[in-house]
């Protein structure tokens, strides 16, 4: 009797623990039961029929899938190796357990394709410079396929743009170009202002005839500090250098004038 007691305490306890499933708080459970769909299971300890049922369970949480390299022909014919990484989540697990096999596999081939189809849409510079616009066109047209699998696709992001040697020389000389244009414009620029101040200070000095001779001997001063250079002044300007010293000597004699006491001669009485 004893027996016959432990064997039946063991079945049960068996069958207890193939009864017995417990599904964490980031899934869902599908339970199929004689091979058709009879609901979910929430998160915690969930009782089913065993060799009847049979529970799968579905991960709710965000998945990271990095997709490969992919050899694409841009719009302009330029070859060039794209890789991105996309996120996915499961929002409804009975679809994604029965609408297709392995939703993992499907995602991966699929954004292959996509990110194939749309950047090569699109130019090179476009390709560059526009990312987060073909990120976005990828995610929708994801959205769009995989709606009909229970995923949603949260988030896509190219993660690296390989180009090919002579193509990045070709960039190099291009941004070289296009810096010694700037450089070019600003010495332009630089010289026109130049240019248009010299105007100014040649009409300043043509209503001021000794400010020409006067900037020419501060240039004679500058051209002196190393006291190591012999000058040579041309005639006409010895000669106005002359014409500078009589009119600052007449102006000092003038002022010696006004600034001279003026004796009063008294007047004599007839």
């Amino acid at each position: 009797m004893s027996t016959w007691l432990i064997v039946v305490i063991a079945v049960a306890v068996a069958l207890l623990g193939l009864s017995l499933r417990i599904v964490k708080q980031y899934e869902q459970g599908v339970l199929f039961r004689l091979g058709r769909v009879v609901g979910v299971r929430e998160p915690g300890l969930r009782l089913i029929i065993p060799i009847i049922d049979v529970l799968h369970r579905v991960s709710l949480r965000i998945v990271t899938m990095p997709i490969q390299s992919q050899g694409i022909i841009t719009r302009d014919n330029v070859s060039v190796d794209v890789s991105a990484v996309a996120y996915f989540r499961v929002v409804d697990a009975v679809k994604s357990v029965v609408a297709i096999e392995n939703v993992r596999a499907a995602i991966d081939q699929i954004a292959q394709t996509t990110l194939r189809k749309v950047v090569g849409q699109h130019t090179l510079d476009e390709t560059l410079s526009e990312t987060d616009r073909i990120n976005l066109d990828i995610r929708q047209i994801l959205d769009v396929t995989t709606v009909e699998w229970g995923v949603e696709v949260t988030l896509v992001e190219l993660k690296d743009i390989q180009l090919p040697d002579s193509m990045k020389r070709a960039m190099a000389k291009q941004a070289e170009a296009e810096r010694e244009k700037r450089a070019k414009i600003i010495n332009a620029e630089g010289e026109s202002q130049a240019a248009a101040a010299l105007g100014e200070a040649s009409d300043t000095m043509m209503a001021h005839p000794l400010a020409l001779q006067l900037r020419n001997l501060q240039s004679l001063v500058e051209i002196g500090v190393d006291k190591n250079t012999t000058v040579v002044f041309p005639a006409p300007l010895m000669s106005t250098i002359g014409e500078l010293g009589s009119f600052l000597s007449r102006e000092a004699t003038a002022a010696t004038e006004q600034s001279s006491p003026i004796v009063a001669v008294p007047a004599q009485t007839r």
